[in-house]
């Protein structure tokens, strides 16, 4: 054996920063990561999360905290040369605190959840057969303090809407403890971690070369003519544009890009395919077009295009940015150096299901049997929004636009090519029968 052979692989140190119970669990998780040599610090609060993470940083090549919080604030308030993961809070970790309640017979009515967007949480209930449930979901903004997720579950304790609280924030866990609210704390699970180590792994230099990919944005405000007009006064017109202008700066600094006004309502800016993946969760949801809709009921459409070069980026997002006005705004896509499509990603209405990876044969199927990318889009859209797959005539027509007779022509060619086939039969009290159509194409991508 020669020394080569010999000599181990060097480790890549990675940084643990959180509460004692989950940086244990981290540890035990990183037992399967040989590649790792892990330096765990515990905390108490995001504040000193802040502090463990500037002692921590010259000494690793990758820092991962306990939860979305924490990253926020360390982002905030350090300027660190690494890459900076978290792990975050999922179904898994409110399927486990449900049956934990469950259990200790501590659910004894409606609950509140704070950290997991509704698409999630109804999704959860859905899957335990708890669907019914009165549940009040924490609807504000989306880095809020323990102090404010404890207001919000406290306020429903004391109205009676709720019997107990979930928090993805042990801070918030022990702020409820203080205040006397029942509360289950939501811990990650472990395939939660491996998937986190996994994607702190990858951001590593073993992956530096497509972390640093350059990334294409393009951000339109959905019919901002309209919202214009709402405004009674120029100096209102004149204000909002400006808020606008903010908080679409504030979201491209957080991705640490360069962003450049197109005019008006548009808005052009430069990332990295390593930063943008991780603040929308792994290409999952936009917490801008969220903010901007509850602050003031405005809407966005957005195009992200990957590219391994600006100008090959560029062409992308301009190709997403027209799928997310086709399937109607109020959406992004996403155009990936290969072409394939991402998308739509939760924005500011909850998405039921986020179509991972629309595969580019599937595409291809869909255009060759007369289906333009325009009513793909749409179908899509609606699919990922509402889980609808299923349409009668009439429905079709309204969403494409178009005639009932053109609908007619098409799902018989659509039927033809495997797109499309007669699901059942609706009665109505007059006239004939009206045939339900299932695409069953869609119903299989979002399998």
């Amino acid at each position: 054996m020669t020394d080569q052979q010999q000599r181990p692989e060097p480790q890549i140190s990675i940084g643990i920063i959180g509460p004692k119970q989950v940086v244990e669990q981290i540890l035990r998780v990183l037992e399967s990561f040989p590649s790792f040599a892990p330096i765990a610090r515990s905390c108490t609060g995001e504040n000193e999360a802040v502090t463990l993470a500037a002692d921590l940083a010259p000494d690793v090549e990758v820092l991962l905290l306990a939860d979305p919080l924490s990253r926020r604030k360390v982002k905030e308030q350090l300027t660190l040369p690494i890459p900076v993961s978290y792990v975050p809070v999922t179904e898994a970790g409110l399927y486990r605190g449900l049956f934990y309640a469950l259990r200790t017979g501590r659910l004894t009515g409606g609950f509140s959840v704070d950290s997991l967007t509704e698409a999630m949480v109804r999704r959860s209930l859905k899957e335990m057969g708890m669907q019914h449930s009165d549940v009040q979901i924490y609807d504000g903004p989306a880095y809020a303090a323990p102090a404010q997720l404890a207001d919000f579950h406290e306020a429903h304790y004391r109205s009676g809407a709720s019997a107990i609280a979930f928090t993805g924030l042990e801070s918030a866990a022990v702020e409820l403890a203080n205040r006397g609210v029942p509360s289950v704390w939501l811990r990650p699970s472990s395939q939660d971690i491996v998937v986190s180590l996994e994607r702190a792994l990858l951001s590593t230099s073993s992956r530096r070369n497509r972390e640093s990919q350059i990334v294409v944005g393009m951000i339109n405000v959905d019919d901002f003519s309209s919202e214009a007009l709402k405004r009674s006064t120029e100096h209102e017109v004149q204000k909002l544009k400006l808020d606008i202008h903010r908080m679409v700066l504030d979201y491209v600094e957080a991705l640490d890009g360069y962003l450049t006004p197109m005019g008006g309502d548009e808005y052009l800016f430069f990332t990295t395919r390593g930063i943008f993946e991780r603040e929308s969760g792994g290409y999952k949801s936009i917490p801008l077009a969220k903010e901007l809709n509850k602050t003031h009921g405005i809407s966005l459409s957005i195009g992200m295009g990957f590219g391994r070069t600006a100008s090959a980026a560029g062409t992308s997002a301009r190709a997403a940015m027209r799928k997310a006005k086709e399937a109607g705004g109020n959406t992004c896509f996403i155009v990936r150096e290969n072409g394939t499509l991402i998308g739509p990603l939760e924005m500011a209405d909850p998405v039921r299901d986020v179509l991972s990876f629309t595969d580019a044969a599937l595409i291809k199927q869909a255009e060759d049997a007369g289906m333009t990318s325009a009513y793909l889009s749409k179908l899509l859209h609606q699919r990922a929004r509402f889980g609808k797959y299923e349409y009668k005539v009439h429905e079709l027509a309204y969403l494409l636009d178009i005639t009932v007779r053109s609908a007619h022509r098409l799902l018989l060619l659509w039927i033809d090519n495997g797109l499309v086939e007669i699901s059942g039969m609706e009665k109505v009290p007059r006239g004939r029968p009206r045939q339900i159509f299932r695409f069953v194409f869609l119903e299989k991508a979002f399998l």
